[in-house]
């Protein structure tokens, strides 16, 4: 079932430096779509039955839309700031409903157990009061004074440090994430998570970062962000249900939560449903 509103929202559907003119083929709730460069270098995206859909190329990647977006690709400043340097850092496929995969992303108390002497360590493991908020100017999900003890906060890191954040959710499968930047620490490095919805239980991801750190190797930053999600998949593969509970009493919070919270309720207030449970099974 494809979701009536989340069917005019924007979708990343392929990295832009990795697409030639022969189409590749992909998946867009459900529906098979064929993404491919025309002759002049620009992208253009088709269902298999010859129909053409919107297109936007940003944030290294291409995105498209199976209905009409009533509103532009979000904006991420970041981008366009000098001096940064932009990591495509590629795709990973995972087993899980696309709003899980944002969800997990947003959770920052998981960080001692999943991601273990790198971005949490016991016994640092307390999530201290932040502040959770729904921005009805922008519409969108916002977490600030967010700040955790992390052995290595970054590829850039060379030690252990409280590392604050911001979460921001700007559409219903992408969130942005404001960090502590080691190098700069006036400034914030920027790590993304754009989600492609293939089904309501499968789903590729295609992290993006936009970072000062003109010491650390391409590879090297693609790689540890790369290791980072890997760690989240086998979690986000098991979890029980699949699809994303939207149904506030099918699963129990905790004052960690707030920002899932949050999230759910903007969900829910949206219809935003292609990949949530809406009542307890």
């Amino acid at each position: 079932m494809k979701d009536g509103a989340m069917i005019d929202e924007w979708y990343p559907v392929g990295l832009f430096s990795q697409l030639s003119e022969k189409a590749s083929k992909t998946y867009l709730m459900g529906e098979a779509i064929a993404v491919a460069r025309d002759h002049d270098g620009n992208a253009w995206v088709v269902t298999d039955n010859g129909r053409s859909l919107p297109v936007r190329v940003r944030y290294g990647h291409v995105w498209s839309s199976l209905g009409k977006p009533n509103k532009e690709l979000f904006a991420i400043p970041e981008a366009d700031q000098p001096g940064r340097r932009f990591v495509d850092v590629g795709v990973v496929r995972v087993r899980c409903s696309p709003l899980r995969a944002v969800e997990n992303f947003l959770d920052i108390a998981h960080f001692p157990f999943v991601h273990t002497d790198i971005l949490g360590a016991e016994p640092h493991t307390e999530v201290e009061n932040y502040k959770v908020e729904i921005r009805e100017g922008v519409d969108e999900v916002w977490a600030t004074q967010v700040k955790f003890y992390q052995p290595q906060a970054a590829k850039s890191a060379s030690g252990g440090i409280t590392t604050e954040y911001m979460y921001r959710v700007p559409a219903p499968t992408c969130s942005v994430l404001y960090k502590t930047c080691p190098p700069r620490p006036g400034e914030w490095d920027v790590i993304t998570l754009f989600v492609q919805p293939l089904a309501e239980d499968v789903c590729d991801v295609w992290p993006w970062m936009a970072l000062f750190d003109d010491d650390t190797p391409m590879t090297d930053l693609i790689h540890f962000q790369q290791m980072i999600f890997l760690q989240d998949r086998s979690i986000l593969e098991n979890q029980i249900p699949t699809l994303l509970p939207l149904d506030p009493g099918m699963e129990i919070p905790t004052r960690a939560d707030l920002t899932s919270v949050a999230y759910r309720r903007w969900l829910k207030r949206h219809n935003y449903t292609y990949g949530a449970q809406l009542v307890a099974q």
